[in-house]
C-alpha cells in the first residue's frame, strides 16, 4: 500500500509498505480522511523518529473486523488512537489517558503502528467507534481533535459568565471556544499571532475579540478589556511566550489549562503566577466518554466541524501541505488527507 514516511527535518515521502494484517484481533481500516493535527507538525519539524507514518485522525470503513462481533466489512468508523494497558489504576479508574502504555502502540504516533496518512491502517479493536449514518468521514476526523478540546474545557470547570482566553487559533484553540460557549462563557477572546487565522477565527461566531500577540502593550491591553484579567485560560500553542502570556492575563485565583505541549524546557514568570494564585493544569488527550460524546454532539449538529476544514489533499501533496501549515502565515485551520 502507499503512504507517507518521515524521512527528515520538514521532509515527508511517499513509500511502499505492506498493508497491515490483523493482530491480537485488531480492526483493519481502509482510510477515508485523516487530518494533520498539530502533534503530526512537531515531528514534522524535529524529523523524528524517521519512518513515521502518521496520522492519528482517521476514519474510513472495516475491510477487517478482527474480534469485533458487530462490526461488518464495509462499517463506516473512527477510533481512539491510543493503546493503554486497560489493567493499572488509570486504566481502571476511566483514565486511559494518564496509562504509560497509552502512547506505546498509538496509531500514527508510533513506530510500531502506522497511521492514517496511508491507504489501510490496523486500531485496537476495542478503540474502533462506529460513525453514525448522519456522521461524514470528513466530520469523522474531527472527532479526535474536538475531544482533545472538550477535555480541557472540562478540566477548566468554566462557568455561565465566565470570561476565557484561548491562546492560538489553531483547530484545537477554536473548538475549544466552541466548548466554552457551551458552557457559559460570554466573553470569549483570543490571542493570535497569525493575523490572517485572526480575521478568519472572527468570522466563526464563537470569538468575542482577537488580541495580537506580537503587540508590545499587549498585557495591558487584555487586563484593562477584562478589568483585571481572564476566569480562565486555555494555553494550546506549547511555547514560552504562550505560556507567559497566559500566567500574566488570568485574573487572581484564575484557572490556566496547558493543552500545548513544549518541546524543550522554557522558562515562565512563576513569581506572578505565585502571587495571584494561579491554578494550572496540564491537559493530556481526552477520555474514552469524551471521545464518544464528541461523536454524539457532531451527530446532533451540536458543534459544526466541517467549517474548520480549508482543503482535502491526496498522498502527493502532503509534502507541501505540511509546509503550508507551519509556514506560519497561512490563514488554514485544517487539512484533510484522503489517501
Amino acid at each position: 500500500m502507499k503512504c507517507i514516511k518521515l524521512k527528515g527535518v520538514r521532509n515527508l515521502e511517499i513509500a511502499t509498505v505492506k498493508k497491515p494484517n490483523s493482530k491480537d484481533g485488531s480492526v483493519i481500516i481502509r482510510v477515508k480522511c485523516c487530518g494533520i493535527c498539530g502533534s503530526d507538525l512537531h515531528y514534522f519539524e524535529n524529523g523524528s523518529p524517521l519512518e513515521l507514518i502518521m496520522g492519528h485522525e482517521f476514519s474510513g470503513v472495516v475491510v477487517d473486523p478482527g474480534d469485533r462481533l458487530d462490526l461488518e466489512v464495509g462499517d463506516r468508523v473512527t477510533g481512539l488512537p491510543i493503546s493503554p494497558c486497560l489493567k493499572c489504576d488509570a486504566c481502571k479508574n476511566g483514565n486511559i489517558h494518564f496509562c504509560k502504555n497509552t502512547w506505546t502502540d498509538a496509531v500514527g504516533l508510533s513506530l510500531t503502528n502506522s497511521g492514517g496518512f496511508s491507504e489501510y491502517l490496523s486500531c485496537r479493536s476495542d478503540m474502533v467507534k462506529k460513525i453514525p449514518n448522519k456522521v461524514s468521514f470528513q466530520e469523522a476526523t474531527l472527532v479526535e481533535p474536538s475531544a482533545v478540546s472538550l477535555h480541557a474545557i472540562n478540566l477548566a470547570n468554566i462557568k455561565v459568565g465566565d470570561k476565557v482566553l484561548i491562546i492560538g487559533g489553531g483547530i484545537i484553540g477554536l473548538m475549544a471556544a466552541e466548548f466554552a460557549r457551551l458552557n457559559g462563557a460570554t466573553y470569549v477572546a483570543l490571542m493570535e499571532t497569525n493575523i490572517k487565522r485572526s480575521k478568519k477565527a472572527m468570522k466563526y461566531g464563537k470569538i468575542s475579540e482577537v488580541f495580537n500577540a506580537n503587540d508590545k502593550d499587549i498585557i495591558e491591553k487584555v487586563m484593562k478589556k477584562t478589568s483585571g484579567g481572564f476566569d480562565k485560560v486555555i494555553e494550546c500553542c506549547g511555547n514560552q511566550y504562550a505560556v507567559s502570556e497566559a500566567i500574566m492575563s488570568v485574573k487572581e485565583g484564575g484557572s490556566i489549562i496547558l493543552v500545548g505541549v513544549a518541546t524543550n524546557n522554557i522558562s515562565v514568570p512563576i513569581t506572578m503566577s505565585v502571587m495571584k494564585e494561579v491554578e494550572m493544569k496540564g491537559a493530556i488527550a481526552y477520555t474514552e466518554k469524551e471521545f464518544e460524546t464528541c461523536i454524539k454532539l457532531i451527530e446532533k449538529g451540536v458543534i459544526d466541524v466541517l467549517k474548520y476544514i480549508d482543503l482535502k489533499v491526496n498522498l502527493d501533496k502532503v509534502q507541501d501541505a505540511f509546509l503550508e501549515l507551519t509556514s506560519g502565515k497561512t490563514d488554514k485551520i485544517k487539512i484533510i488527507v484522503k489517501p
